[in-house]
């Protein structure tokens, strides 16, 4: 049966997209028939995916997006790429701006991308959904369409305060839109283990939900390796193989794999 998790937070620079990617081929490397969604216009998933100019792909989310709300009937596998690492990408580009406008008068607006997942669902074990660090109505749209949410969190002050603004969305949304979507996990990311005041606010954290809500237990460390990855079209696992941020990822998949 097809999951579909949105890695997601309000406060950007936290490795959505890394994670998205990472988590993406790690299923797949687990033999999982895995799909990842780019839905945030900034498509740096896209980008880090070795698209390099995604503003010439005939095909987006964009573009599926504006079938659905015209009622065209489409191609669910239209557009997808697959990448050499196994794993098949939805991709998007400055299309979705528009998109945000052309959604905003809908009635019914945040379950449009649903309907896509629906399409695609019977093709995948697996669909994980990057979204941007807003709640604007894409992320609102892949929170609803998602049976979990998976949230990357730097280990700094101002992340951990704006963890309590994500989950009360989280839980409006669960609410008023979506009674099936729980919290897959807290992922910690970019982790210095050096340095007290991480572990200081890593500890903070696990005080305050740790009872309600999964933490991975393996974080992810900074890594200058990592953040490369988003250059070169390739995941951690290719660019960085004996790496340890490929093993913390290796790790979550696992873990993922458990309980999502």
């Amino acid at each position: 049966m097809s999951k579909t998790i949105v890695i997601t937070n309000r406060k950007g620079g936290c490795g959505k997209s890394v994670t998205t990617a990472s988590l993406g081929v790690g299923l797949a490397r687990q033999g999982k028939k895995t799909l990842i969604i780019d839905t945030d216009n900034q498509h740096s998933l896209t980008i880090s995916m070795g698209v390099t100019e995604p503003g010439k792909l005939p095909v987006t989310l964009a573009t599926v997006i504006t079938d659905i709300i015209a009622k065209k009937d489409f191609d669910p596998m239209a557009g997808i790429i697959h990448h050499a690492e196994g794993v098949d990408l939805m991709p998007a580009n400055d299309s979705l701006t528009g998109i945000e406008l052309t959604l905003a008068p809908l009635i019914g607006r945040e379950t449009i991308l649903r309907k896509y997942i629906n399409k695609v669902k019977p093709l995948y074990e697996y669909i994980l959904l990057d979204t941007c660090p807003t709640l604007d109505v894409l992320t609102i749209n892949a929170l609803a369409a998602a049976d979990s949410a998976l949230i990357p969190v730097c280990p700094k002050y101002l992340d951990a305060k704006g963890l309590e603004l994500l989950l009360k969305s989280i839980a409006s949304i669960r609410e008023d839109i979506n009674p099936k979507l729980s919290i897959c996990g807290i992922l910690f990311t970019m982790v210095d283990s050096r340095t007290n005041f991480t572990k200081e606010i890593i500890g903070v954290i696990k005080e305050a939900y740790g009872e309600e809500i999964r933490i991975f237990k393996d974080a992810i460390p900074h890594s200058v390796r990592a953040a490369e990855t988003g250059a070169t079209g390739k995941s951690i696992f290719t660019h960085d193989p004996n790496g340890r941020v490929a093993a913390a990822y290796a790790a979550l998949t696992g873990e993922v794999l458990e309980v999502a």
